[in-house]
């Protein structure tokens, strides 16, 4: 998959220590879960999960990745993890619009949702610009070391995208 400054590939062994300093790099950590190699490993060859590391097309060079995992018997596409280290350039919602686009239109999946805790406040405006919808909070649903976080629910339908994604192109 690429974006007009981005290219998107499936994650590789070599990737996965990139993959770690992105999810520990300070403006992540907070946000989501830090996998261990043997974990992003196990996702690289489980048919049910994509990862993928994001490339500027400029430099090579990998600014982010995502992870997402398919149930294909309910058509539905989980985002479980998204990060990017070059903020506030507008890579996030590249990303966002072209995995939406593979979700529902190369895979053909009916659902597309993730969760973000509600400090969030960039994914949340993203996600929320984007045409999804706010579902619902798991109360406490996430013990971490700042304490119980809640986890708000975001998902969009295939219905949905088709009424939206004119206005990502």
């Amino acid at each position: 998959m690429e974006t007009k400054r981005l290219q998107i590939l499936d994650a590789n062994a070599s990737d996965i220590d990139t993959i770690i300093e992105i999810e520990s790099h300070k403006d992540n950590r907070d946000y989501l879960w830090i996998g261990t190699y043997e974990e992003h490993l196990a996702e690289i060859t489980d048919p049910n999960h994509v990862l993928w590391v994001f490339k500027t097309k400029e430099t090579a060079k990998i600014i982010g990745y995502a992870l997402g995992r398919l149930d294909k018997a309910s058509e539905i596409f989980e985002l479980r993890r998204i990060a990017i280290v070059e903020k506030g350039l507008g890579y996030g919602r590249e990303v966002m619009q072209e995995i939406l686009r593979y979700a529902f239109e190369t895979l053909k999946m009916n659902r597309f949702w993730l969760d973000v805790y509600p400090d969030n406040e960039i994914g949340i405006k993203l996600y929320e610009s984007l045409g999804m919808t706010r579902e619902g909070v798991l109360r406490q649903n996430y013990k971490s070391e700042r304490g119980f976080l809640d986890q708000i629910i975001y998902a969009m339908l295939l219905e949905e995208y088709q009424q939206m994604s004119n206005l990502f192109y």
